[in-house]
């Protein structure tokens, strides 16, 4: 099982749109994947056409004195190998319950080491704030993507979701690869090309050496949450997260091979 935090502490940067993407990629290579929908607006929930009210079974229950399987709040999809945990509005509270409710913290990795052995892969949506969600999500991650907009204000968001990165790779005593995924980008703008050539000068080998461009066609959530089995990647955009797919698979080939 690897685990992957799709990450940053700046909104609007694509992170639903990467995690259903990579996650759709995934499945339909094989691998058996579970996307769980941490953000309390619930983008992800909502893509698969749960209601948020009444509140489904989802990712709060995780967080009980004795809390459920990941395989019992798991809700399969029309895509082959592609299930996911709904998120709920109350998540929102979880921060005050931390200062009664001891271990919370670690709630993702013991509901991961209970039973995420069902999935080759788990995708983490974290919501754009540095919390308790997020700090799950990290705890738990074998590899963290940041999905980050090729614009000069993006740029100060990457730079803090990397050094809360680095600072939750110290605290837990184990490497957490960090790899940056370009979205939202217009070659035609020099703003953009150069916040990209920026961002990779900065980042270097971490930052993917291509971008994620504007598709309107991956705003359409049928794209992403239905099977297409004869059009498996429509569109410049989802073709372009097939390439990133594949950087990040090899990426994290070679740090396993290195880490041997």
């Amino acid at each position: 099982m690897r685990v992957w935090a799709i990450a940053n502490q700046k909104g609007g940067v694509g992170k639903t749109t990467t995690t259903l993407a990579l996650g759709r990629g995934l499945a339909m290579r094989g691998h058996r994947v579970l996307l769980v929908d941490l953000d309390p607006h619930a983008s992800l929930t909502r893509a698969f056409g749960v209601a948020t009210d009444p509140q489904p079974t989802g990712v709060l229950d995780l967080f009980d004195e004795q809390p459920p399987t990941l395989a019992s709040v798991a809700r399969s999809t029309e895509i082959e190998n592609l299930s996911f945990v709904a998120a709920q509005t109350p998540l929102a509270t979880l921060e005050r319950r931390s200062a009664t409710q001891p271990g919370l913290g670690l709630a993702l990795s013991n509901a991961l080491a209970r039973g995420g052995h069902a999935w080759d892969h788990v995708l983490f949506d974290c919501p754009p704030t540095l919390g308790l969600l997020m700090v799950n999500a990290l705890a738990a991650a074998d590899h963290v993507i940041i999905p980050t907009q090729t614009e000069p204000l993006a740029l100060h968001g990457l730079k803090g979701m990397c050094r809360t990165a680095e600072m939750i790779q110290r605290s837990r005593h184990r490497e957490l690869p960090v790899s940056i995924l370009p979205t939202l980008y217009d070659k035609r703008t020099r703003t953009g090309a150069d916040t990209l050539k920026a961002m990779q000068d900065e980042y270097g080998e971490r930052v993917w050496n291509d971008a994620i461009p504007n598709d309107t066609r991956i705003c359409s959530v049928d794209v992403l949450t239905r099977s297409s089995p004869a059009a498996a990647y429509p569109g410049r955009g989802l073709s372009a997260y097939r390439r990133a797919l594949d950087w990040l698979l090899l990426t994290e080939a070679r740090d396993t091979e290195q880490a041997a």
